[in-house]
């Protein structure tokens, strides 16, 4: 059985799968920044910088909380990518069926603990009484859009691991468009403010994913489970959380600094807190291609480890390395000439800000070759199943962001740029970390196919009609 619009990545030129596995992937990635980009732009234009740096404080909470599901989807997209380059096509399908039960499961208790603990972590991050109201407000309606995040993140991670990345960036167009003209009725029509930028993010993300698993129903194969097919695999499931847990981990990890970073930047006052939501709105555009590549080698990994080609692992990992080079010498110039334009867009009424966030562009497009080495490494490790590399990642950005943002800031001379230069000095540092596990070689045992196999045993019949499996499963040992 083959679905639709499916790649094997384990012939043919590693470069030309790469690229053209992640040019979609990029696409998608610039659409579903709109979501934030356009909250940002029209609550700054239309709405105050007072409202910017509401939406903008919440940027590392939501992180956080998103996190916790879509690193489970990337790890069931894991599983199915060795699965698919073993050509093991039940255990495809058991992954498949069981990871509802995952993703929907984490993504409810998400939502509900990011309602309750909101007020608590926006207090701990000292965030301004001004606009305190505000921040909680945004926080927890969008954390009623964290099911729909999950769902769609989950079937677009598996339909990338069967080498297609195409559709799922068609329905991130939609929501996004969705989300464009959402925002602008809601905020200019309606005037809603930063509830209405809120609700829009979330009613596109449940678009999305409502658009995404129809289409995955009716057109890929892999996904029309029958009712026995989707009685739940105790260890499918297992095996799904231990895989993505730590990947959640290291995701929630780094959101946890970047909030401890963002408490810091609370500290020096709004226009401060203004230019760094700026900031980190354009550095989130500049990390897409490095995502999308990123996204691409997990892919391209798992298929590969799967089918036992670790050469060609090795082959993939130089190209993408060379990719992130060129893109990152080439935005140096971009954010030295064009940095205060691309500001602009984003706020208007503080001199101030547009002036620290130009500046603060420029010191760190300098390392964005780091930022690229960071997650280039870290898509083919998680592909490779090396999910004890995982903790050691966000470990690192944890230690590095803490002590760095400590360190800076209190140097007199420093101050605020301290921000800007932690985020530098984390980059580079981290991208260190993520080579030395490279090189060190672990990843090359960590695939899942081959050891504790899971075999799917059929009835009679079954398998006289469409191959269905039943609900007990053994162990290969």
């Amino acid at each position: 059985m083959a679905a639709t619009q499916t790649t094997n990545m384990t012939v043919g030129s590693p470069a030309r799968h790469i690229l053209k596995f992640a040019l979609p992937l990029l696409i998608g990635n610039l659409f579903q920044q709109l979501y934030n980009m356009v909250d940002s732009i029209v609550v700054g234009n239309f709405v105050g910088s007072d409202a910017l740096a509401a939406v903008g404080t919440c940027g590392s909470t939501n992180f956080l909380f998103f996190s916790l599901s879509s690193g489970l989807a990337i790890g069931i997209g894991v599983i199915v990518s060795q699965y698919y380059g073993a050509n093991d096509e039940e255990n495809v399908r058991a992954t498949i069926a069981n990871s509802f039960y995952v993703l929907i499961s984490a993504a409810l208790s998400v939502s509900l603990i990011g309602i309750l603990v909101t007020p608590h972590i926006l207090r701990l991050l000292q965030v301004p009484e001004s606009i305190l109201p505000s921040s909680i407000l945004y926080m927890r309606t969008t954390c009623l859009g964290i099911v729909g995040i999950a769902t769609y993140n989950g079937i677009a991670a598996i339909l990338r691991a069967l080498g297609d990345s195409r559709t799922p960036l068609y329905f991130l167009i939609l929501s996004s468009l969705v989300n464009v003209g959402l925002d602008l009725t809601f905020v200019m029509a309606f005037g809603w403010g930063v509830f209405g930028v809120a609700l829009a993010t979330i009613l596109s993300q449940f678009i999305s994913a409502i658009s995404c698993l129809a289409y995955a129903y009716y057109k890929v194969p892999y996904f029309k489970l029958t009712r026995e097919e989707l009685r739940p695999h105790g260890s499918i499931i297992k095996r799904s959380f231990r895989l993505g847990v730590p990947i959640a981990l290291q995701s929630s990890m780094i959101a946890v600094s970047c909030m401890a970073l963002q408490g810091v930047v609370n500290g020096f006052g709004e226009t401060v807190m203004a230019a760094f939501t700026v900031t980190a709105r354009i550095e989130q555009l500049v990390q897409q291609p490095y995502m999308s590549l990123a996204s691409a080698v997990t892919t391209y990994s798992g298929q590969n480890i799967g089918a036992g080609q670790v050469d060609r692992v090795k082959k993939g990992f130089r190209q993408a390395t060379l990719m992130v080079l060129i893109f990152s010498l080439s935005m140096i110039p971009v954010m030295y000439l064009g940095g205060e334009s691309l500001v602009r867009l984003f706020v208007k009424d503080n001199p101030e800000a547009v002036i620290i966030a130009t500046r603060a562009l420029r010191m760190t497009s300098l390392c964005y070759f780091g930022l690229g080495m960071i997650y280039v490494p870290r898509g083919l490790m998680n592909g490779c199943g090396d999910a004890a590399f995982s903790m050691i990642n966000g470990i690192s950005e944890v230690v590095c962001r803490l002590s760095f943002a400590q360190i800076f800031t209190k140097i007199p001379v420093i101050g605020f740029w301290g921000v800007w230069l932690t985020t530098g000095a984390t980059w580079v540092t981290t991208a260190v970390v993520c080579l030395i596990r490279y090189f060190q070689g672990a990843w090359k045992h960590k695939a899942i196919t081959g050891k504790s196999e899971i075999k799917v045993t059929y009835s009679q019949n079954a398998q006289k009609s469409t191959g269905i499996f039943c609900a007990k499963s053994t162990k290969l040992l």
